[in-house]
């Protein structure tokens, strides 16, 4: 059966969310397990943007060995160059290069004409040529770009030498017919397309709920490259939603005729490390992959389902990874029954990290009668946070309640070793926590948003709370996991103030290195 390539843009644009930033670290984990399900093509990043991001691209192009590991570059010598020594290490490397071209971006943003804009298209090509074969480029805004300059620009790459042409929906305008005949267009007009097998590959936003809709459109007129994110993060109102448009392929195969080399049942587990890694929650009726996404309350529905599954259920949860009993361990359950799940879940930890997250399993064992996947799942990604952390919390001692004054007594350690420890009062005890850490932190942050909510379910079940810190425009996120949701508390504004702190000291790390 034909096959659409799966290119996902998790780590660049779903990272490009407000808030989403995701470290190296982070960013390596969920490359991982995007190649494990069967990934075609990993955007890593966006090199030139920053050290952190060319550090994160460079890294998993190192590791990824069956992935393609794409990065991301403006048509300016600078970006490719960057991109270039990013993913130069790479088993299968790629330079996706983009410039704009509809008349609004030509006018207002660029300012150019469109034979500028041919130029340095074709220019960009080639130099990306230098450091691989594989060079993607995009006309960016596509689906708003007239046709015959988009036919002009398009024969123009590729006799420049790209080997894939995507033809981005930037601004989620586009409607499934209207950018369907974008891709028939081009076929008909441009015999090379055919001549050389160029992949034509499709990218749209969710501006206006048709990301999905788009790209399906496109599968049916000859795209056979689609990119997305998982969970359909990304600027503004998101991208297409890998996990959708993959299932409506594998659901509807009788209509479409056409598949992809995805593993579906790693398609929950994806989603939630990437909800936990980024902060950015699922929406309970999200489809594929929502808490009620295979939930049935209604009593037509359920006696249905008593009956036939099939009546109100297209797909198997089974079939997301999503299994109907989670493995359940408890405090007799040992090291290796535990690593096995980690490893079931996707996560890939050092036998450090692995040792202190199973010394946290047992504590909340001792807590709680069950652990179970989502308990496991947080404990994971909280030790991901907490390796390489600048600050420590060894100690918190809370009052509040009646008339008494909220006072927070903090205990903190920093990564010498060193002590220290401060009290604060505040409206109440989450904000008394917060002014004496970031007093004993000397990290000056605006709190602009604070969330908690319960992990598992009953009264033992894990906290989780999130945080999100703004300093001089910078907005950086943090998580904290214990059953003492003021101790959560604490340790998500703890891991903000430690990203904050790691992105600054690298920031002026790179300022010295200029002088």
């Amino acid at each position: 059966m034909d096959t659409v390539r799966i290119f996902d843009t998790t780590l660049r644009d779903g990272e490009q969310s407000p808030g989403a930033t995701l470290s190296r670290g982070e960013k390596l984990e969920i490359a991982r397990l995007l190649e494990t399900m069967g990934v075609d093509v990993i955007e890593a990043g966006f090199p030139v943007s920053s050290d952190g991001d060319f550090d994160a691209v460079h890294a998993i192009a190192a590791e990824i060995g069956k992935s393609v590991v794409c990065g991301l570059a403006r048509c300016i010598p600078k970006d490719i160059e960057r991109a270039g020594e990013a993913v130069r290490a790479a088993a299968h490397p790629r330079i996706h290069v983009f410039c704009a071209t509809s008349k609004i971006h030509r006018d207002h943003k660029l300012k150019k004409g469109k034979e500028q804009i041919i130029q340095i298209s074709v220019e960009s090509i080639r130099q990306a040529l230098q450091y691989t074969s594989d060079v993607e480029f995009s006309p960016e805004d596509a689906s708003r770009t007239e046709l015959d300059f988009l036919e002009e620009i398009t024969q123009a790459a590729v006799e420049a030498g790209a080997t894939t042409i995507n033809l981005p929906d930037t601004v989620g305008y586009a409607t499934p017919k209207s950018y369907g005949e974008i891709f028939s267009h081009l076929f008909e007009k441009l015999p090379i397309l055919r001549e050389r097998n160029i992949i034509l590959s499709c990218h749209c936003h969710d501006d206006l709920g048709l990301a999905v809709a788009n790209s399906l459109a496109a599968i049916e007129h000859g795209a056979r490259q689609v990119e997305c994110t998982i969970n359909g993060i990304g600027e503004r109102a998101g991208n297409a939603a890998m996990e959708e448009i993959v299932m409506a392929l594998r659901t509807r195969q009788d209509f479409y005729k056409i598949g992809t080399r995805i593993d579906t049942t790693k398609i929950y587990p994806a989603s939630r490390m990437v909800s936990t890694l980024t902060g950015l929650a699922v929406q309970r009726n999200k489809a594929i992959v929502g808490e009620n996404a295979f939930a049935h309350e209604a009593g037509i529905h359920q006696d249905g389902m008593l009956k036939n599954r099939e009546t109100y259920e297209i797909m198997e949860p089974a079939q997301v990874g999503i299994s109907k009993s989670s493995l359940v361990l408890g405090k007799h359950s040992g090291r290796h029954a535990f690593r096995e799940r980690v490893v079931l879940l996707g996560y890939r930890l050092t036998d450090e990290q692995l040792d202190q997250a199973f010394v946290k399993f047992k504590a909340l064992a001792d807590k709680k009668k069950e652990v179970f996947d989502e308990d496991i799942e947080a404990l994971v990604d909280e030790q991901m946070d907490l390796s390489g952390g600048l600050w420590k919390l060894v100690g918190l001692q809370v009052t509040a309640g009646g008339n008494t004054v909220p006072t927070a007594t903090v205990t903190l350690q920093d990564s010498s070793g060193k002590t220290v420890r401060g009290a604060s009062v505040g409206d109440g005890p989450v904000d008394a926590i917060y002014s004496a850490i970031q007093s004993l932190t000397g990290v000056p942050a605006s709190l602009t948003d604070y969330r908690i909510r319960s992990v598992t379910k009953g009264t033992e079940a894990l906290g989780e709370a999130h945080v999100e810190l703004e300093q001089n425009g910078r907005k950086i996120r943090g998580r904290g996991l214990s059953t003492d949701i003021l101790e959560a508390s604490a340790l998500a504004y703890i891991a903000a103030i430690n990203r904050l702190r790691s992105l600054s000291n690298r920031a002026a790390a790179a300022r010295d290195s200029t002088v």
